[in-house]
């Protein structure tokens, strides 16, 4: 007598890779605009919704900035920015593969013209850049394992011009000191991250009052580079 063989379990599908997904441009000319977020180890992309706050919170900053975006991850910071209106950005990303992926989406984008893609280390390239240009609005959100605020904001400073202002993500118990003269000027906290806007001293404007400090919490928001 003849025997049927055995039945296979049916195969289930490959679940997807931790962390991949994407986010979404919140606000301007690419607003809608998905982009991809890969299974790298330390990327936690600022979510959608702590974004569209910092982006109000710079809605009067953003036109005509030049950005830095530190530790661009996903990109989502710099090309929001350039989405809302700055004039230029450089996005430093470590990883070859993402800053590849980077560079197909801002030619998707047709942004070539706007936007920099280095691929190099953020503290390598703060030390090779040199001086110049001076950023206007800087983004750094590192991943948080790599402790890297203090050697990564010691060497960008100098790199931000007077009065220019610096966003900074950090563990929700951690806020990185900055030197003085720098200033508060708005964050918001969430179970699992602090999220702050400072401002530099103004050297060409000594006249200028600094904003009032502010605080937000976004119940159930998830600022993630």
């Amino acid at each position: 007598m003849n025997r049927l063989p055995p039945r296979r379990p049916a195969q289930r599908p490959a679940a997807p890779a931790r962390g991949a997904g994407s986010v979404r441009i919140v606000g301007g000319r690419w607003r809608g605009t998905r982009l991809p977020v890969p299974d790298i180890d330390g990327l936690r992309p600022t979510s959608d919704r702590v974004r569209e706050t910092l982006f109000n919170w710079l809605q009067a900053v953003t036109p005509g900035a030049a950005v830095l975006d530190l530790f661009a991850g996903s990109g989502a910071l710099g090309l929001e920015a350039v989405s809302r209106g700055a004039a230029s950005a450089v996005l430093v990303e470590r990883d070859p593969a993402q800053a590849e992926g980077l560079r197909a989406i801002v030619r998707k984008l047709d942004a070539a013209a706007k936007v920099q893609v280095v691929q190099d280390d953020a503290l390598r390239w703060l030390a090779q850049a040199g001086p110049q240009p001076r950023f206007d609005l800087a983004f750094v959100d590192p991943p948080f394992a790599g402790n890297l605020w203090e050697p990564a904001l010691v060497a960008l400073l100098p790199r931000i011009a007077p009065g220019g202002w610096l966003y900074v993500e950090s563990p929700a118990a951690q806020a990185p000191s900055l030197p003085p003269g720098w200033t508060l000027h708005r964050e918001l906290r969430t179970a699992q991250a602090r999220a702050a806007l400072y401002r530099g001293p103004a050297e060409a404007a000594e006249g200028d009052t600094p904003s009032p400090e502010g605080a937000d919490t976004l119940a159930g928001a998830n600022p993630a580079t």
